[in-house]
């Protein structure tokens, strides 16, 4: 579905619980359009985001884009109550698939909930966005010129069996990310939308799959010194999420404490001295990329570092990521 596609479908259902009506008009440049509603015979401008599914990563762009386009609504196939929550909270209006809706306006109130969406449609089995998809996307996001690497190296630099790079790109040509621009050159378009996209399938599909535990300390650390006093072994073990960010930035407090690691549990377990605990502070995953010949530092990728800190849901996390997008990220992802 397009943006006129969502909001039509939105606004078909909305008009049929409540016989609000509605004219929607594109814009598309840092905001999507405009909706003017009509409610009992008066007519109520908002300024729209539109999304297929609304995600908790996205909801500090929309709350900063609010302070200048007011009133703000967000419109998508599928808001979850969390965010519609959030939503609400900062007083920024809302209509999802199913035709639910809140607005709270100068003299317009409106929330209507209890609605199920029975046309949302199935996902696309993009194999772009698989796991191991999602693993190739990851080196072509890090590395601008990989794109146009043969299939083989491009394979063996992510971490993934030769077949599986012809369906990653063509499945990245579906989805608008790919521009050819001639017989043998490719160029990543989107990046932005890509890495939100990437970031989505990440948080639900690549990382759970590669936890190896969740752990404490045999001997309570401070967090922060723990980040300092862990042996990592180079080019093996990197920190991640909040402990990357700390050193990164010198920022973050780091409470919850990940790293990334291509060694065996029966290996780092006792090298670092840890006790399996389902409540422990220390979460460790598989290390699944590569690292440059030349890197040789002892966090992940900033690029990891901050999904790692936009899917905690965590406001701390998030402005910390914001900070590591703004100084590392932004001139890469914001050019196209």
């Amino acid at each position: 579905m397009n943006t006129t596609d969502i909001v039509n479908q939105a606004m078909n259902h909305l008009t049929g619980h409540t016989g609000i009506t509605g004219e929607w008009k594109e814009m598309g440049n840092e905001i999507d359009g405009t909706l003017e509603l009509c409610i009992e015979n008066n007519n109520v401008q908002f300024y729209v985001e539109v999304k297929k599914e609304l995600r908790e990563y996205q909801l500090p762009k929309i709350i900063e884009i609010a302070q200048f386009y007011w009133p703000m609504m967000v419109i998508a196939e599928r808001i979850f109550p969390n965010l519609k929550e959030k939503l609400r909270a900062n007083k920024i209006g809302y209509l999802d698939g199913a035709g639910n809706i809140y607005l709270n306006t100068e003299g317009n109130y409106v929330w209507m909930e209890g609605h199920k969406n029975t046309e949302l449609e199935k996902p696309v089995n993009n194999r772009a966005f698989t796991k191991t998809g999602l693993k190739t996307v990851f080196h072509l996001l890090l590395e601008e010129d990989a794109i146009n690497k043969p299939y083989r190296t491009l394979a063996q630099a992510s971490n993934v069996a030769l077949g599986n790079i012809k369906n990653v790109i063509e499945g990245l040509k579906e989805t608008g990310f790919i521009l050819q621009v001639n017989e043998k050159k490719m160029l990543i378009q989107n990046k932005k939308a890509l890495l939100d996209r990437w970031i989505a399938g990440y948080r639900e599909t690549l990382k759970p799959s590669l936890h190896l535990g969740t752990y404490r300390f045999f001997k309570p650390h401070d967090n922060a010194n723990a980040v300092r006093q862990v042996p990592l072994e180079q080019n093996k073990t990197v920190w991640g999420g909040e402990p990357a960010a700390e050193i990164i930035t010198g920022y973050l407090n780091p409470q919850i404490l990940t790293t990334y690691t291509t060694e065996k549990r029966n290996d780092f377990i006792p090298k670092w001295r840890l006790v399996p605990d389902p409540y422990g502070d220390l979460q460790v995953y598989e290390k699944f990329w590569k690292d440059q010949k030349d890197r040789n530092k002892k966090t992940a990728p900033e690029l990891l570092v901050y999904a790692d800190l936009m899917i905690t849901d965590d406001p701390r996390c998030i402005e910390t990521a914001k900070m590591i997008y703004d100084n590392y990220l932004k001139n890469e992802f914001e050019r196209y």
